[in-house]
């Protein structure tokens, strides 16, 4: 198999723990390269539901090695949590977990600073998480930030800690509800999690460049979606990292000529979760229909998604600047029962028709979609069907639509939550 990139195509939600454990079988490493736990996955095998924030998706399986790169931020609490979880449900993880040296480590300082600085915008909240992970990516671009390898050099991680948490402590005298932290405390507690952590830290980029070198294929694993990148999406309503392709090369220290596929997903109608603009967003009874009947609902803070209609102007955004060889439309059965679907093919904007995804906020705020209408098949479903030609034509026909509109194949279809519930072209 070959090395694929899997990147979200929209706002992130869209199904890719499905599909990277799916295209698990016939890899051999399974790559994340940014966000942090602020993420979550979700994977149902057999009617078991598994939620991952910071595993890659490829750990479910065997066998197969799984990477978190220099490009995520890890707090190591989170992710000494999530391996024990998984292992409380007879999930191996020991030697096919592997996490780079390089990742930089999100402290209580920065959940602190992330949860008061989100409370003073007031109405212009971004919608974070509130887990730390901004502000762990602006010490990582300060050059002020804190390392998993620091964990095993005490002395120099204790001196980066008390520059740290004095720097943090000054600008949270800006709120004065706001506790203080201790760097012993903290310090304490850190060397506790580098004693859990140490067999897991690797100088991860060596790793899978000797994997890729071997003739083994990798999958990589993005986090959020196209749009919540920050240089490519809804800024400032983004995540901190690049949720693009690109940030596979640079997450994992890759070259671009190691990969060979870039596969988008998107769901077969639009979710964005948090604040934001949102042109295609439902905002009465249909949108209450696609959040109840596709359960759309936050993997990791269980904050209900705003929904709307299959937004071509986001998806040809997507193609534009991951380079993508390839779609993979997911949840085609939510929109089993409707008598008429809608597809965003533009925004109206005055008296302009945007065909492109515009970059000012102003401009973006201001846009209305421009509709185009498509039959449903009410009658027939999708729910489980696992070859295309048990679909129902119509629904063959709406995948049709995207292929055409996007210029790129449909490589893959999922028409239901579990692992097998899925179509191959």
């Amino acid at each position: 198999m070959a090395n694929i990139i899997i990147v979200g195509t929209q706002w992130g939600d869209e199904g890719k723990g499905k599909i990277v454990d799916c295209l698990t079988e016939k890899s051999n490493v399974v790559a994340r390269y940014q966000g942090g736990h602020n993420a979550g996955h979700t994977v149902v095998i057999g009617g078991d539901k598994f939620i991952l924030h910071l595993i890659p998706s490829g750990v479910l399986h065997k066998d197969k090695l799984c990477i978190i790169g220099n490009g995520v931020v890890v707090d190591p609490l989170a992710l000494i949590t999530e391996i024990e979880e998984l292992k409380a449900r007879g999930v191996a993880v020991m030697e096919n977990l592997k996490v780079s040296k390089n990742a930089h480590l999100i402290m209580p300082t920065h959940v602190s600073l992330d949860l008061s600085k989100e409370l003073k915008k007031g109405s212009k909240k971004i919608g974070t998480t509130g887990r730390g992970i901004g502000p762990c990516y602006t010490d990582k671009a300060s050059r002020s930030g804190i390392r998993m390898l620091d964990l095993f050099w005490p002395e120099q991680f204790k001196e980066k800690l008390r520059a740290n948490v004095a720097d943090a402590n000054y600008m949270l005298g800006q709120f004065p509800d706001t506790k203080k932290l201790g760097a012993d405390e903290i310090y304490n507690m850190y060397m506790s999690y580098g004693e859990k952590l140490a067999p897991y830290v690797d100088d991860t980029d060596i790793t899978i460049n000797e994997a890729i070198k071997s003739g083994k294929s990798v999958l990589f694993e993005g986090a959020q979606g196209t749009l919540l990148d920050v240089d490519h999406g809804t800024y400032p309503y983004v995540t901190s990292s690049n949720a693009t392709a690109g940030g596979a090369m640079t997450g994992l220290g890759v070259g671009p000529k190691c990969i060979d596929e870039v596969l988008g997903v998107a769901k077969a109608y639009t979710t964005r979760v948090g604040e934001g603009p949102f042109p295609s967003e439902l905002m009465g009874q249909e949108g209450e229909l696609l959040r109840e009947k596709g359960a759309e609902y936050g993997a990791t803070t269980g904050r209900p998604r705003r929904c709307g209609w299959l937004d071509f102007v986001v998806l040809r955004h997507a193609v534009r600047v991951n380079g993508l060889t390839g779609l993979v439309i997911t949840k085609l059965d939510i929109l089993d029962g409707m008598d008429k679907i809608k597809v965003c093919v533009g925004y109206r904007y005055k008296d302009q028709l945007l065909k492109d995804f515009p970059k000012e906020m102003p401009i973006l705020e201001g846009c209305t979609p421009v509709y185009e209408e498509l039959d449903g098949w009410t009658g027939h479903t999708t729910a489980g069907v696992r070859s295309y030609g048990k679909l129902p034509q119509k629904a063959k026909d709406y995948m049709k639509v995207i292929g055409e509109t996007l210029g790129i194949p449909i490589a893959i279809v999922s028409t239901g939550q579990d692992r097998d519930d899925i179509i191959y072209s």
